[in-house]
C-alpha cells in the first residue's frame, strides 16, 4: 500500500494515475474528497482529512508499505518552522509507529550551499527531510522553482505582456515541470529498491533565465512578453496581500535572496538528473491553455 498525500495537487494527482497505471495499491489523504476524479475515487481507498492532523496520518499510515509526503505552505502559520516541520512532525511519529518502511518527500535544492540556513522555506523543508530520516528510508526530492509558477503571472502577461521574478534577467538557473517531479516520485515508490536518507535532484532540462523564459512566452503566445525583475522585499508585500502571517511572507523573501546567493546552484547537472518537460513543450501544452481560457 503506498499512500499519497496532496492527491489533487498537481504533483500528486499525476502520480496517483502513474501509481494505478501501474497496478499499485493507493490509499490518498483528502481534505476534500470530492475534488478527486470520480474514477480515481472508485479506484483508491480515502481517508478525509488534514495531512497535518495526527488521528488522519494515524490511519491512513496504518499497513502502509510506502509514503509520498507533500507539507504545503500554511500562509497562517507563524513561520515556515511551524509549518513545515512541526507540521509534519505528526506524520514523523505516525511513520515510526506503524513501521513505513519508505518515504519519499517533495523539498528544495540548497542543501550543503552557504545560503542554505537563510532560506525561509527552503531551510525548513531541509529540517522537515532531516526528520523523515530519522525514522524510514527516505528520498527527497530536491527541486528548483517550478514551470508551473508561471501560471501567477497569466493576469499581468495578459494586462501588461509581463512576467516577473526577483533575479536578475539574464541570470540562469534550474526550473522544472510538476509532472517530472511526480514522475521521479513514481519510480521511487514503485521500485523501492533502496534505503537510507538521499536526496534526489530534479533540475528539468536546462537552465533558464527571466529573459529566456519570456521569449519562449513570446513565441508560444505569439504576443509580446518581458521579464521584469522585482525586488525580493516585494514579495513579502505581495504575500502579506494574500493573507500570509508576517513570518511566513518574510520566508518567501528569503528564499528570493537565497536563490539570488547560489541556493539552487549546488548541485552539478548530469543526463540523470535532468528531467525531460522543456519550458516550451510545457508553455505549449499548459500555459498557452491557461492563457486562453483567461482571456475568454
Amino acid at each position: 500500500m503506498i499512500v499519497v498525500t496532496a492527491p489533487t495537487a498537481k504533483i500528486g494527482r499525476r502520480l496517483v494515475e502513474r501509481l494505478l497505471h501501474a497496478g499499485e495499491p493507493v490509499r490518498v489523504v483528502a481534505r476534500d474528497p470530492g475534488r478527486l476524479p470520480a474514477a480515481v475515487r472508485a479506484r483508491v481507498e480515502v481517508v478525509a482529512g488534514s495531512h497535518r492532523d495526527a488521528a488522519v496520518v494515524d490511519r491512513a499510515f496504518a499497513g502502509a508499505d510506502a509514503v509520498f509526503w507533500l507539507m504545503p505552505g500554511d500562509l497562517r502559520a507563524p513561520d515556515v518552522r511551524t509549518a513545515y516541520v512541526e507540521g509534519s512532525r505528526p506524520a514523523v511519529e505516525a511513520v515510526a509507529a506503524h513501521g513505513v518502511g519508505h518515504v519519499v518527500g517533495v523539498s528544495a535544492l540548497g542543501r550543503g550551499t552557504v545560503a542554505a540556513r537563510r532560506a525561509g522555506h527552503v531551510t525548513a523543508s531541509l529540517a522537515m527531510d532531516d526528520l523523515f530520516a530519522t525514522v524510514t528510508h527516505y528520498r527527497s526530492l530536491a527541486n528548483p522553482t517550478f514551470m508551473d509558477n508561471t501560471l501567477r503571472d497569466i493576469p499581468s502577461i495578459l494586462r501588461d505582456g509581463v512576467i516577473s521574478g526577483p533575479l536578475a534577467a539574464d541570470r540562469r538557473l534550474p526550473l522544472v515541470a510538476t509532472r517530472d517531479i511526480a514522475d521521479a516520485a513514481a519510480r521511487l515508490l514503485t521500485d523501492r529498491d533502496w534505503s537510507g536518507f538521499a536526496e534526489v535532484p530534479v533540475l528539468g532540462p536546462q537552465d533558464l533565465s527571466g529573459d529566456d523564459m519570456a521569449a519562449v512566452i513570446t513565441d508560444v503566445l505569439g504576443t509580446p512578453v518581458r521579464y521584469e525583475q522585482v525586488e525580493a522585499g516585494a514579495l513579502e508585500t505581495v504575500m502579506l496581500s494574500f493573507g500570509a502571517s508576517p513570518g511566513m511572507a518574510r520566508a518567501m523573501a528569503d528564499m528570493a535572496r537565497a536563490k539570488a546567493d547560489g541556493l539552487d546552484e549546488g548541485v552539478a547537472r548530469t543526463a540523470a538528473n535532468s528531467t525531460p518537460t522543456t519550458f516550451r513543450q510545457w508553455c505549449t501544452e499548459i500555459l498557452r491553455p491557461a492563457v486562453e481560457a483567461a482571456r475568454s
